[in-house]
């Protein structure tokens, strides 16, 4: 007899196994809005010990789930997590310091917001942008009193092995997606209601007829908007240009 295949759905096995090894408060962490041309980059944290049963029914990767569904698994994900918080890094922050230690910024936000301190953090991805880089200075206008970033381990495809960074991607996503719906009434051209500040064409084509608003990320090279000069982007100390006008797909803005 063949065996069943195994599940699909993310679990707390990992979570487990690092628990049995010594970390007993586990924290799951996600990003949203990476990709996104405007808005802010979010990071949403989950933490659980080893007394949570498993996550609510429904839980996993947040863009594998309907708007509706995430938006009802949000308070019974509060309920379940010992700890959750949510952090933002907003456009002019992702402008000056680039968006990978604007994605730690956010992180750190997100630990702070949290009332515990977890002894490890699951991330999802092969790369740890939360750790504090050797650069010293960087984070010299944040908070000196914020946390101390725990221990961290990636993982690839974390939110889709992992409950805990699931439950962390939807309520990431929720509260950013919740943000652009908001912030859409002052600026309705670009349709962030519905796209939420990804590069969709109605959000594309406003850019190409309005030109970028302030709450854009501009040190990218927007598609649609052109210029004359070359765009600087700022990124983890390197500076590099790159003349308008610029395609899709040289953004990078895969939506998260």
């Amino acid at each position: 007899m063949a065996r069943p295949a195994p599940s699909k759905k993310p679990s707390l096995r990992v979570e487990r196994a690092l628990q049995r090894s010594g970390h007993r408060l586990l924290a799951g962490m996600d990003e949203v809005g990476r990709g996104a041309l405007a808005g802010p980059v979010s990071v949403g944290v989950v933490v659980i010990d080893e007394t949570v049963r498993s996550a609510p029914i429904g839980v996993k990767d947040s863009k594998l789930l309907t708007e509706r569904a995430r938006t009802v698994l949000v308070p019974r994900i509060e309920r379940w997590a010992v700890a959750h918080a949510v952090g933002h890094a907003g456009p002019h922050e992702i402008d000056e310091i680039g968006i990978m230690a604007a994605l730690r910024l956010a992180g750190l936000r997100a630990l702070g917001g949290l009332g515990v301190v977890p002894d490890l953090v699951i991330l999802d991805g092969n790369h740890d942008w939360l750790t504090a880089p050797i650069e010293v200075g960087l984070f010299a206008f944040a908070d000196a009193s914020g946390p101390t970033t725990p221990p961290v381990t990636t993982m690839i495809k974390a939110d889709l092995k992992c409950s805990s960074v699931a439950a962390a991607s939807v309520l990431a996503k929720v509260e950013r997606d919740q943000m652009m719906v908001a912030l859409s009434s002052d600026h309705p051209a670009y349709g962030w209601s519905l796209n939420k500040g990804y590069s969709a064409p109605e959000h594309m084509d406003a850019l190409a007829r309005h030109g970028p608003c302030e709450l854009h990320r501009r040190s990218w090279r927007l598609p649609g908007v052109y210029s004359t000069e070359p765009v600087e982007v700022l990124n983890e100390g390197t500076e590099t240009f790159a003349p308008e006008p610029a395609t899709a797909d040289q953004t990078g803005t895969a939506i998260r």
